[in-house]
């Protein structure tokens, strides 16, 4: 975690990222840097509190880690929050997510099975012995020269799944330095006219990784919900500067 970028993080309003609300649900569009639950003791912001504070009975349905953007599901009652948590068990809850890797790769509905072994502490691994089943699909929707937009349909719900089985197919997320992907620079990809300033170091075109909750739909009492959210500015920035910059 970035623990600078917190800091100079200016949190929105909680209203503001509501892209759904009814009587039992929640939609918000989560921004990066923040943690879906509390972390600490006593620690810093986070979605739950901003939820509680805005209707006091929610309760988060799943958790994004807390660089990821997007698609966050919250029940504002315990009846709500059990069917939602029902269809998660049964994956019966369809989501996808948005990264961009390092290199070009080309998925076409690449089905990862590889075990996921949570070590605490935030750590995971690859553990084909004692690790829990996990598996993602995997599709690729843009080219550039040197990195590519995939879409991943993450089928089980482990921690770190996308990130962790991206790296294991060589496609580690940009700026995913726990998997040991790479953030992107200005000065990488535009080779003619890029200088900086005497003394002045320069800064990847996105802070993070680059992983976003695009999509998501499930079916509760026979009523069907189904929810896409923009890219946050980061995202569409970096993908903007690869548009002009990598193409």
């Amino acid at each position: 975690m970035r623990e600078n970028e917190t800091r100079l993080f200016k949190f929105p309003k909680f209203s503001d990222l509501i892209v759904f609300e009814d009587d039992n649900l929640i939609v918000i569009n989560k921004p990066p840097f923040i943690a879906s639950l509390d972390e600490r003791e006593g620690g810093e912001i986070n979605i739950l509190r901003l939820a509680k504070k805005y209707f006091a009975d929610a309760q988060i349905c799943h958790r994004l880690d807390k660089e990821t953007s997007g698609l966050l599901l919250i029940a504002k009652n315990p009846e709500t929050y059990r069917a939602v948590s029902i269809e998660f068990e049964r994956r019966r809850v369809h989501k996808v997510y948005h990264a961009i890797i390092a290199g070009t790769h080309t998925f076409t509905d690449l089905k990862v099975e590889l075990p996921i072994l949570n070590q605490g502490s935030k750590n995971v691994s690859i553990d084909r012995a004692k690790g829990k089943a996990a598996t993602t699909i995997f599709n690729s929707i843009r080219y550039f020269n040197h990195y590519t937009l995939v879409e991943c349909k993450p089928i089980t719900g482990r921690m770190h799944q996308i990130r962790i089985h991206l790296a294991t197919q060589k496609a580690a997320i940009v700026g995913d330095d726990m998997y040991h992907g790479k953030p992107v620079y200005l000065s990488q990809i535009k080779k003619r006219g890029f200088s900086l300033s005497k003394n002045e170091e320069e800064q990847p075109i996105m802070k993070r990784f680059a992983l976003h909750s695009r999509y998501v739909d499930f079916t509760i009492d026979g009523k069907k919900f189904e929810f896409e959210a923009p890219y946050p500015k980061d995202f569409a920035t970096l993908l903007k500067q690869l548009e002009k910059f990598d193409s």
